[in-house]
């Protein structure tokens, strides 16, 4: 193997950088050059086929730097299906012109449905990235939980899951924890402390949501930031529960803090707030108001004579909401997402320098080796439809009436986040966030420079 090809696919996460410096790093080793493809599939779609020389004379250019986050190379949502026969065609032909010889992609669950298509003509391995931490399985055999049935309203499936397993292992668990997951973390855990002291001081029920989509597992992890209350999309909304907690709380406390997935259902499994009637190419579905749609219940059943001897307001007005947002999927990687996501960078050039095809590099943990590296066959996250969905928090991870993390989730988060900071994030953020020239120097795009290294087809050899 003499020269691959990588590009970042689906949304951007903290440590994309890093998972592709891994990989050209490995290749140097190997003496292997490395073509980055511009904006994810787009790249791959334009007949031009943007890309940049990543280790020109197998050394990595200065640019990629595992400590920025984003990607360097641009990422988009667009896809390719199995019906895009023509398409498939001319990319393959298009990476032939470049003597491309195997093809890395870092993303998702839409990623890896897009690299099923390429996989029958072409080389095609994945480096798993998310923030959701959703890409990967709880047990092995956990595709066959899931079932499907004609939507009522539609044409669409609907797909249904029966847990098969009320406990697991945890080295049981594929793909452990994905690079974005805990600098994700990081961020929501900073942002309930801070929402906090204005709840405390103000004497109101703060409602914090954050992303995950269908899974609870950002929601779950934000139980280090201290949050009285976390609600995942995984268990329906249990409204006498949450107001006899909230109740107890505020009343001993005088405030309250929620943690809400974006995409938690009520009782009857309808979601709150709304989702969008159109979906992404990978079939994503954005949510939305889902913690402005539990303030209104809150509102309603706890009323203004509620608040008004303790916070002197309507229930409006004591009960609030925010969103920590996009926050969560950018900046610096801190320690635990930069080194794994590199070693997971490593290990997925690995697999195609070592002949493998539609595999994923993968996170595993054991009691006694801790974390290490694994491999697993895509094609084995996929359900009897040839579904591959996301990874849902495990029953045994949440307790539904502490509305908190099990003893069992809790177990799970440990590993994760006892060593997930190191001294050199302190150090960044010193050296970086007050610097003088911040004050006299503009920012300076990434992209800047690699618009200078561009090349297209028709300028390569």
């Amino acid at each position: 193997m003499h020269r691959i090809a990588i590009l970042t696919a689906g949304g951007d996460t903290p440590a994309l950088n890093a998972t592709i410096f891994g990989a050209v790093e490995r290749a140097n080793e190997r003496r292997v050059e490395v073509f980055g493809i511009l904006d994810g599939f787009v790249g791959l779609l334009d007949p031009r086929l943007p890309h940049v020389p990543l280790n020109p004379l197998f050394s990595t250019i200065p640019e990629l730097d595992p400590h920025h986050g984003g990607t360097l190379l641009g990422g988009s949502r667009a896809y390719i299906g199995p019906d895009d026969v023509q398409i498939i065609e001319r990319i393959v032909e298009r990476l032939g012109r470049l003597k491309i010889e195997g093809l890395l992609c870092v993303g998702g669950d839409g990623t890896t449905n897009a690299v099923q298509c390429l996989a029958e003509r072409f080389p095609c391995v994945l480096a798993p990235k998310t923030i959701d931490n959703d890409l990967g399985l709880n047990y092995l055999e956990e595709p066959n939980d899931w079932s499907s049935r004609p939507a009522q309203a539609s044409r669409a499936l609907e797909y249904h899951k029966a847990w098969s397993r009320p406990e697991i292992g945890l080295d049981e668990i594929i793909n452990y924890a994905t690079p974005g997951f805990a600098t994700a973390v990081f961020v929501v855990a900073q942002g309930v402390q801070r929402i906090r002291t204005t709840a405390e001081g103000h004497r109101r029920i703060a409602i914090i949501e954050v992303m995950g989509r269908q899974t609870g597992h950002l929601a779950l992890a934000s139980a280090y930031g201290q949050p009285d209350l976390i609600l995942i999309p995984e268990v329906p909304l249990n409204l006498p529960v949450l107001l006899e907690r909230v109740r107890a709380l505020y009343e001993l406390q005088k405030h309250v803090v929620i943690v809400v997935g974006e995409a938690i259902v009520d009782a009857e499994g309808k979601r709150l707030g709304s989702a969008s009637s159109s979906v992404d190419p990978a079939g994503n579905v954005a949510f939305s108001g889902a913690a402005e749609s539990l303030r209104q219940l809150l509102v309603q059943s706890l009323g203004d004579d509620y608040f008004r001897p303790v916070a002197h307001t309507r229930a409006e007005s004591a009960i609030f909401t925010r969103k920590v947002g996009h926050t969560q999927r950018g900046g610096c990687p801190i320690l635990f997402d930069r080194f794994y996501a590199t070693q997971l960078g490593g290990c997925a050039f690995d697999l195609l320098w070592e002949g493998h095809n539609l595999a994923m590099s993968t996170l595993q943990w054991t009691p006694a080796e801790g974390f290490h590296l694994g491999s697993f066959p895509t094609n084995q996250l996929r359900d009897r439809c040839g579904v591959i969905h996301p990874r849902l928090v495990h029953p045994s991870f949440y307790d539904p009436l502490k509305l908190w993390p099990s003893k069992a989730g809790i177990e799970y988060l440990l590993p994760i986040f006892s060593n997930a900071v190191g001294p050199e994030d302190l150090e960044h953020l010193r050296g970086s966030l007050f610097r003088p020239g911040n004050l006299t120097i503009p920012y300076h795009s990434i992209n800047v420079d690699i618009a200078k290294q561009t090349r297209w087809l028709d300028q390569s050899q």
